[in-house]
């Protein structure tokens, strides 16, 4: 699934994979500021490895985020918090 947001005047977007490993999860979503830290808004998809999918098409930007585990409020293990105060993710595109 792709979700679309235009918050870029040119209308340039790139396609952006989140990949959150979480086996014994039943469910898993995204939040971020792209979609007001919404937990229902962007569920994502479970592969046979046990590693949970979106992509999201996002304008050039400075985008933080989290993942959400079961109720749970994760960070991205495979991210860098470049500098800010827990528990913020960040993500440049």
């Amino acid at each position: 699934m792709t979700t679309e947001l235009s918050n870029d005047k040119n209308g340039r977007h790139i396609t952006i994979p989140f990949v959150f490993p979480a086996p014994a999860a039943r469910r898993v979503s995204l939040a971020g500021d792209f979609n007001n830290w919404d937990p229902e808004d962007m569920p994502m998809y479970k592969g046979s490895d046990g590693v949970w999918y979106l992509s999201v098409s996002l304008a050039p930007g400075r985008y933080e985020y989290r993942f959400i585990a079961d109720g749970a409020w994760q960070d991205d293990p495979a991210a860098y918090n470049k500098g800010l105060p827990a528990p913020w993710v960040v993500r440049v595109v």
